[in-house]
């Protein structure tokens, strides 16, 4: 099974919105799918969309499929929620998935990295003032952007799955991507980044009409196979 985590910014998106997308990688790796639809803010504030994530989850689990099972994948913020779920998941004792996919992930609320800056005139649709116009709705002006279920950036890393990331050098999250990558690293996790030349923000979601997005469907679907015991 591979659990799929919608992005949107925390604000916009539901699993109708990327179903197409999901079901490319799903149909490719062999897989079963859920897709949850998690609460939203403004009307369900931070922690809701990340409790909902685990709560289904923790569902999977309960029909009897073992988390060796089960990969985790998710685009920009649900990108990010594939780590931080991860977090939760293992602060409240449930056991970690076999491996994680991370998809132009925002793991940085705090807009830290300079390609905020160095790619904010190829990046169509994400900039930092957009960016932090998201983490207030998400968090309201006086919440912890370095709160690790937040910005998987700051959290504890050792003893994650293994993960792979995939990331455009065009996208202002680019090093996002990258500061991540080594950390997980040093923290003892295999990590494998790709970095696509040229393309939009979750370019994946044109699989099927884009012969680029159709080749990072299937390196994820290729990566993730040996992973789930197929």
């Amino acid at each position: 099974m591979i659990l799929l985590i919608h992005g949107g910014g925390f604000v916009v998106g539901s699993m109708y919105t990327h179903r197409k997308l999901f079901g490319h990688l799903a149909k490719m790796a062999g897989a079963g799918a859920l897709v949850p639809d998690y609460r939203r803010p403004p009307e369900h504030m931070h922690p809701a969309p990340l409790d909902d994530v685990v709560r289904a989850y923790d569902w999977l689990l309960g029909q009897g499929i073992d988390a060796s099972h089960v990969a985790f994948t998710g685009d920009s913020a649900g990108g990010g929620m594939v780590v931080t779920a991860m977090f939760l998941a293992r602060d409240r004792g449930l056991p970690l998935p076999a491996a994680g996919m991370p998809l132009s992930a925002w793991f940085d609320l705090q807009g830290t990295g300079e390609s905020q800056e160095t790619n904010a005139g190829t990046d169509r649709l994400l900039n930092k003032r957009f960016g932090d116009q998201l983490a207030d709705i998400l968090l309201g002006e006086s919440g912890g952007r370095r709160d690790p279920y937040v910005s998987a950036l700051y959290g504890d890393l050792a003893g994650l799955p293994p993960l792979y990331l995939q990331v455009s050098d065009a996208e202002t999250l680019l090093d996002d991507s990258r500061a991540f990558a080594e950390q997980a690293r040093d923290a003892g996790v295999e990590v494998r980044l790709d970095v696509f030349p040229g393309q939009q923000h979750t370019f994946q979601m044109a699989a099927g009409r884009s012969p680029l997005a159709d080749d990072a469907i299937r390196r994820l679907a290729d990566w993730v196979r040996p992973h789930l015991g197929l």
